[in-house]
């Protein structure tokens, strides 16, 4: 594991772009986070959960009471780079938990004031990679069902389990 004290092989034997390194990630002198924001704020960025947040394993632990099995962190179908947070693989049904911040939710979701030009562009785009997984994903015959981070998760599981059940008695 590389520490933040400690170079990247990469960097150090000329291999890497060279530049500051928070948590495993050595950013790049024309990478945007660095110009973005301050170190502190990108190394406290750094450590937020890609997968097993509080929301996502509370409505991961539901499913599970509810007898329903699934798998986590699922690579996608035709898509290299993107994961399914849980996904019911013989019904063709994929769940997002999509966290207020970074997928712009229209109630929570809250825009920094500080490089407010470059946050609301890196925000669309999440929106829009979003929007072209679910397409992509109902193209080839799969349902998704994304869930914001704060919807009641009891509620959230109804929802993925009578989907899941109407899917798997229609095939």
């Amino acid at each position: 594991m590389v520490t933040a004290s400690e170079p990247s092989r990469r960097a150090t034997e000329g291999g890497g772009r060279g530049g500051d390194q928070v948590q495993g990630h050595v950013a790049a002198r024309d990478d945007p986070w660095v110009e973005a924001v301050d170190p502190a704020t990108r190394a406290r960025m750094a450590r937020q959960r890609r997968r097993d947040t509080a929301p996502e394993v509370a409505l991961r632990r539901e499913l599970h009471r509810r007898g329903l099995r699934f798998r986590v962190d699922h690579p996608l179908e035709g898509m290299r780079r993107r994961r399914g947070d849980v996904v019911f693989t013989r019904a063709r049904l994929a769940v997002f938990v999509d966290g207020c911040f970074w997928h712009d939710c229209p109630e929570h979701g809250t825009r920094p004031v500080s490089r407010a030009e470059w946050w609301a562009d890196k925000l669309a785009k999440n929106v829009e990679r979003d929007r072209g997984t679910d397409a992509w994903l109902a193209s080839i015959g799969w349902v998704v069902i994304r869930i914001w981070e704060h919807e009641d998760p009891i509620e959230a599981a109804s929802r993925v389990e009578a989907e899941y059940r109407s899917l798997v008695t229609a095939r």
